[in-house]
């Protein structure tokens, strides 16, 4: 019988729309000198939630948990496939298709906050600029076919993804969800991005 389920919890939830706020006014205040320290904070807050992320990957809970979701190409293969049949594997929480982007935005975002960082420095050559707009490009547009998988993927599978990460909750036989949401940490990341936020740049964005 389904029922309503916790898969994902606050931390994780809270770096994912975080990250996507991070990234977009960052990508936002890239090109004006006036906001550049604004953008150069957002950047050192991106960085911070990837590092968080990685860390949680390791020690979170069981759907954000990086074993979670790793999947070999044979089942990414076999899934896609499926999923052009429009019968695809549902999963409770990343699905192989899903994973796969993921970790290229994990992989492209700690790319692009360690150019930034390295930008930064005054004996910083051209190359490193390049790379990090380079790698922003292929960000956008690794984000864009997230979005179209995430729209696909709820259409098939009847589930609205995108309330999914806003709550938390999926409806999902029971046993198979987290037991805690680790509502505290979600809050102390958000308090800790806010300060952050604050000191580095001494006044709100305006």
């Amino acid at each position: 019988m389904l029922r309503r389920i916790l898969v994902w919890d606050a931390p994780t939830r809270m770096f994912h729309w975080l990250q996507v706020l991070a990234f977009v006014a960052a990508y936002l205040t890239a090109d004006s000198e006036r906001l550049r320290n604004y953008h150069v904070a957002l950047g050192y807050i991106l960085l911070g939630l990837l590092v968080f992320r990685l860390l949680w990957g390791f020690t979170g809970t069981r759907y954000a948990r990086f074993r979670s979701f790793l999947f070999n190409p044979r089942e990414i293969v076999i899934y896609l496939l499926t999923l052009i049949k429009g019968k695809p594997q549902h999963y409770l929480g990343h699905n192989p298709a899903g994973s796969v982007s993921v970790w290229m935005l994990l992989g492209l975002g700690i790319f692009i906050c360690v150019t930034g960082v390295m930008a930064l420095q005054d004996d910083a050559s051209d190359v490193v600029g390049d790379l990090h707009g380079a790698a922003t490009y292929i960000m956008l547009g690794v984000i864009v076919l997230h979005l179209i998988g995430v729209l696909i993927s709820s259409i098939l599978h009847r589930e609205n993804l995108l309330r999914s990460m806003l709550t938390g909750f999926k409806s999902a036989e029971s046993g198979q969800g987290i037991q805690r949401a680790y509502n505290w940490l979600g809050v102390l990341m958000l308090v800790a991005v806010v300060i952050f936020w604050f000191a580095y740049v001494k006044k709100p964005l305006g």
